[in-house]
């Protein structure tokens, strides 16, 4: 009787051990992806993170996690080169630093997919707004003007930083004024050689008219708060606050492709890492790591990017897409059908 009482308490005991592991299958596994990227795609990515977790429930089987990590895009490069931080995926607001600085030692591909802009935004708290808006021609003039305070991102950290200061040189060029001497030179240590800009490893502020953070997006709540007049920005951030903003003219505000040539007059050299980067029209770049901790999953979210979810979620967040997206190097299989592949 007690050998069969204890094969029957083994039996039972089996049966649940069998029933909570088909509960544990079925619930799916958790996996973590760990992205550093751009601060100008906050919105939009947390957008598609959501949208994909319900998809890789429902399609992969899998609960993901995201360890979103928001920063300028040289430092979110330079915690995987310098910091030597774990992650599954980098996403820039300038690809060419996937090139620079990521290939070949940490990936061996990269995919350019999305556009912007550099515009100026405000409110209606911004001194001399009216103005402004009726008159953006004179954008320079008006943040020239004693008690105005404008501010860009830190050019050592942040594309939109060294983009920002590179449209002022440019605006010289343009408008055949010392736009870039009135406004960067007067308020801080950036100087310029000709059209060459030289950024000091640490940058320092001559006067209170100039407001610098570490990413563009630091300085939204400042403008909305009616603490800071004007910052240079892209202009899906300023929609996506609902900003006014100015458009600058197509010689200076880093969209058109046709005009490569003419913002490539302008360079700028920084104190971060030493590069010299040249001005060009501004194109978002992604990848995926060699060492990615959940490199499989990592590429099925690169997929949900690439396709028809990811050109609809920047569409809705105002940012323009790439259509088809352009892939460089060692292409992964999963994405080939989403790109135009190049050499």
């Amino acid at each position: 009787m007690r050998k069969a009482g204890l094969l029957l308490t083994t039996v039972l005991l089996l049966t649940v051990l069998s029933a909570g592991c088909i509960n544990s299958n079925s619930a799916g596994n958790k996996e973590t992806l760990i992205i550093f990227h751009a601060g100008s795609l906050s919105i939009p990515f947390q957008q598609l993170e959501k949208e994909f977790q319900n998809y890789a429930k429902e399609n992969l089987n899998v609960e993901v996690v995201f360890q979103d990590e928001a920063s300028g895009s040289v430092k979110a490069v330079r915690k995987v080169t310098d910091l030597h931080r774990e992650a599954d995926i980098v996403a820039t607001a300038d690809y060419t630093l996937i090139p620079q600085m990521l290939v070949s030692n940490y990936t061996d591909f990269y995919v350019l997919f999305a556009t912007n802009e550099i515009v100026i935004a405000f409110t209606d708290k911004s001194k001399y707004a009216d103005e402004m808006k009726a008159h953006p021609e004179k954008w320079y003039e008006i943040l020239a003007r004693p008690g105005v305070t404008f501010g860009f991102s830190d050019p050592n950290q942040d594309p939109c930083g060294y983009r920002s200061v590179m449209v002022m040189k440019l605006a010289d060029l343009y408008y055949e004024k010392p736009i870039f001497e009135t406004l960067v030179e007067k308020n801080t240590n950036i100087y310029a050689n000709g059209t060459h800009i030289y950024t000091p490893k640490e940058i320092e502020l001559k006067t209170n008219k100039v407001v610098i953070r570490p990413k563009e997006t630091d300085l939204t709540g400042l403008v909305e708060s009616g603490s800071l007049d004007y910052f240079f920005i892209y202009k899906s951030v300023a929609e996506q606050h609902n900003l006014s903003y100015i458009a600058l003219p197509d010689e200076i505000n880093l969209k058109d492709f046709n005009k490569a040539n003419y913002y490539g007059q302008v360079t700028i050299t920084l104190g971060s890492t030493g590069k010299t980067i040249e001005a060009k029209p501004i194109v978002y770049g992604v990848t995926v790591l060699k060492d990615a901790p959940h490199r499989d999953l990592a590429i099925e979210f690169l997929k949900f990017l690439l396709g028809e979810n990811g050109q609809r979620v920047f569409k809705e967040n105002h940012q323009d897409f790439l259509n088809p997206p352009v892939a460089f190097g060692n292409v992964p299989d999963g994405i080939k059908d989403l790109v135009r592949v190049e050499k």
